[in-house]
């Protein structure tokens, strides 16, 4: 299998816990995180001003939160596919 890989280049908050993220290959994916903030990881990020402090990690490309939180590019880059499993 075939790991991807991709870079998140730039995000938009568009509404609550909801992210237009832009990558490297010039393509973009609209994320509503709701469905998967869940568990000790992501659970907190329900509360939307840690939800809101997300950022860009320059190291590893992706979004990242100050709790630790973060996705894969390829997850997020391949969202409808990913998600399921997620939830």
């Amino acid at each position: 299998m075939v790991h991807e890989i991709h870079r998140v280049v730039s995000f938009q908050k568009l509404a609550p816990f909801t992210l237009r993220i832009h990558f490297d290959d010039a393509t973009s994916q609209v994320i509503d995180f709701r469905s998967v903030l869940k568990g000790q990881l992501y659970g907190p990020l329900q509360e939307s001003a840690l939800f809101d402090q997300v950022r860009i990690d320059p190291e590893v490309h992706t979004i990242v939160w100050p709790n630790g939180a973060d996705f894969d590019p390829a997850i997020l880059h391949n969202w409808s596919e990913s998600s399921p499993a997620l939830k």
